[in-house]
């Protein structure tokens, strides 16, 4: 089953991974090891919902974009010279390479989504 993609998909694929983004940074800011697991199994089912909603690599692009749009203004400074979190520490890095590497999985995989699926039993 392909869907064609739509201007409002893609909006909303892009506030989702925007939400992602946001949460993932302060799930991981505060909880670091299960926080870091749990902010990737965010980005995996919003990049995953994303191929799924568009049926091509053009929805997980979407929801990354507004996944590193995030991660990007979470990530500079206030005027008053601090930060939102700490951006320090092996975690973020973690997190910004593993988002990295699902939003690649999620882009370039193939599953039945791709292709017409039959109900019909081969013949033996």
């Amino acid at each position: 089953m392909t869907t064609t993609w739509t201007p409002g998909r893609i909006a909303a694929l892009l506030v989702a991974g925007a939400v992602a983004g946001a949460a993932g940074w302060l799930v991981v800011g505060l909880w670091l090891p299960g926080g870091l697991l749990l902010a990737l199994a965010a980005l995996f089912g919003v990049f995953l919902a994303g191929r799924i909603l568009t049926g091509t690599g053009i929805g997980v692009g979407a929801a990354v974009i507004g996944w590193f749009l995030a991660y990007v203004l979470l990530s500079l400074p206030r005027p008053e010279g601090d930060f939102l979190l700490g951006s320090s520490g092996i975690g973020m890095y973690a997190y910004l390479l593993g988002g990295t590497v699902i939003a690649v999985i999620c882009a370039t995989m193939h599953g039945p989504v791709d292709r017409p699926v039959s109900a019909a039993k081969p013949r033996p």
